[in-house]
């Protein structure tokens, strides 16, 4: 779950990856899509749409000011390799990279970022109170978290991850233990312990005492 655009704007939205397959709970068995299409978007955006506000009148939750029309866009990804490289670029930083603020001074800040249709990048300069606005308003409220893991992705689903990986014939990466290579004396070619580190004298005038 996204809140914001490039510009920092609030702009909320929401990314998921769907499986181009699906599993027979009966007969155990994986049926796939066909070519390069799984579904009518269209028709998802409001099945999606018709499902999740069904649940919110359930809790009592108002949806009166929730737009009719929700935007959704859907793509072919492949196996899911530059998607999951794409989501994995926003999952776990801020809203905005140290190296896009470009100026701070006189109470004014410069950021830059890119826009998504000519991919060149834009300058935006504002108060320094107002881009702490622009930053605050992209925190989540308590019990929000920006990545949920769902069906075969949950971290409870070993047994379903074990049974598809057998539909797939899928053969589990195997764990190899990498031992830290040891540090030969230069004199006699014994093993040596570590029995003690020592701080650059550089590095110590930056430390600063408890």
């Amino acid at each position: 779950m996204h809140t914001h655009a490039r510009n920092l704007d609030y702009h909320p939205h929401v990314h998921i990856i769907v499986p181009a397959t699906s599993i027979n709970k009966k007969t155990k068995t994986y049926n796939t899509k066909q070519g390069k299409y799984l579904f009518n978007h269209k028709a998802l955006a409001k099945v999606f749409r018709g499902k999740l506000l069904g649940e919110m009148t359930k809790l009592n939750i108002k949806t009166k000011h929730i737009t009719n029309k929700w935007i959704v866009d859907c793509k072919y990804v492949g196996k899911g390799d530059k998607a999951i490289v794409y989501l994995g670029r926003y999952l776990y930083r801020g809203v905005i990279r140290e190296k896009d603020i470009i100026r701070c001074e006189n109470g004014k800040i410069t950021y830059r970022y890119q826009n998504s249709k000519t991919k060149k990048y834009q300058y935006k300069t504002v108060t320094g109170e107002y881009f702490l606005y622009l930053i605050m308003q992209h925190i989540l409220p308590k019990g929000f978290r920006r990545a949920r893991n769902y069906g075969f992705a949950h971290p409870n689903c070993k047994t379903l991850i074990a049974l598809i990986h057998y539909l797939l014939k899928f053969k589990p990466l195997e764990f190899i233990d990498k031992t830290r290579p040891s540090i030969l004396c230069k004199c006699c070619g014994a093993v040596m312990e570590i029995v003690r580190t020592q701080i650059k004298r550089s590095l110590m005038f930056d430390l600063v005492p408890v």
